[in-house]
């Protein structure tokens, strides 16, 4: 490899100085480098790069930041098809996998072509309102229906390939993809899924009954949830979101449909520590 782009979260790289030392390493080595400093949500929105800033020759997106800032390059690079590899700035994650204390032997194998490649599964969410859909993209990690404003609750009806499988009166639900398995959804009590797997995971938030777990759908499945009416003149308020990012509110009687996605995240993996050890490692607070 020896043409790159960087993204920069600037809340992880304030002084941006991790960014000059991987710059002026590429430069050093005869590569063609370009940056981007993601805006900021003071700025006017989520931390996003517009893929259309990307040159051609890109061969790989390098993240500086952590998981957050990786899932939402990932989404918003995907129609690229370029490979990432993330740089950790911030705490332990399973996605941003280089250290910044190995930040040069990492590029070295980088550039040596001593890497491999993940493909990981995406969604995609489009909203439905009556027969118009309003609101469609992608996510890696989860696709998020979640109440807003006054305390209540959300009651929704979930579809698997147009079957009605249950009903739910909950604070919202979780559609999580294997990546995904990870973050909210396993806050949630949902389980957690090898990263490679093929799986829509669906898991309620703070259901209010007693019976309600997750459901792991195959990948292949086509998932519907349908914002009901919880009981007459109830206020409603809710929002779907997309890796966190990206959402919009919801009405009574919309539809958000949930498949897997066409399009694949490629994650370039340099380091020997595999999933279950990021996952030991997490949950014993190394």
């Amino acid at each position: 490899m020896k043409h790159f782009f960087i993204i920069t979260n600037p809340f992880k790289d304030q002084e941006l100085e991790t960014t000059r030392e991987v710059t002026a390493f590429l430069a050093e080595k005869g590569c063609s480098c370009q940056v981007k400093i993601a805006r900021t949500a003071m700025e006017g929105g989520r931390v996003y790069t517009d893929a259309a800033e990307i040159p051609e020759e890109t061969e790989c997106i390098l993240v500086l930041g952590g998981d957050g800032t990786l899932i939402e390059a990932a989404r918003d690079t995907v129609e690229r098809g370029i490979p990432l590899l993330g740089i950790n700035l911030g705490s332990l994650g399973f996605l941003a996998e280089v250290e910044k204390n190995n930040i040069r032997h990492a590029l070295g194998l980088l550039l040596r072509d001593q890497y491999e490649t993940e493909s990981r599964m995406m969604l995609n969410g489009q909203l439905v309102r009556g027969e118009r859909c309003v609101e469609s993209s992608y996510a890696l990690n989860d696709i998020v229906i979640t109440r807003s404003g006054p305390m209540q609750i959300i009651h929704f009806h979930l579809y698997v390939n147009g079957q009605f499988l249950n009903e739910y009166n909950a604070d919202g639900v979780i559609l999580s993809t294997p990546t995904g398995s990870t973050g909210y959804n396993m806050s949630a009590g949902g389980p957690i899924v090898e990263p490679g797997a093929d799986l829509i995971v669906v898991t309620p938030i703070c259901p209010h009954t007693l019976n309600s777990r997750s459901v792991v759908l195959s990948g292949d499945d086509e998932v519907m949830i349908e914002i009901a009416a919880w009981k007459k003149d109830a206020a409603f308020r809710a929002e779907v979101y997309f890796d966190g990012g990206c959402g919009a509110l919801l009405e009574l009687g919309d539809r958000m449909t949930v498949t897997k996605s066409g399009r694949r995240t490629e994650i370039v993996k340099i380091s020997q520590v595999g999933f279950l050890e990021a996952l030991h490692k997490k949950m014993s607070g190394n």
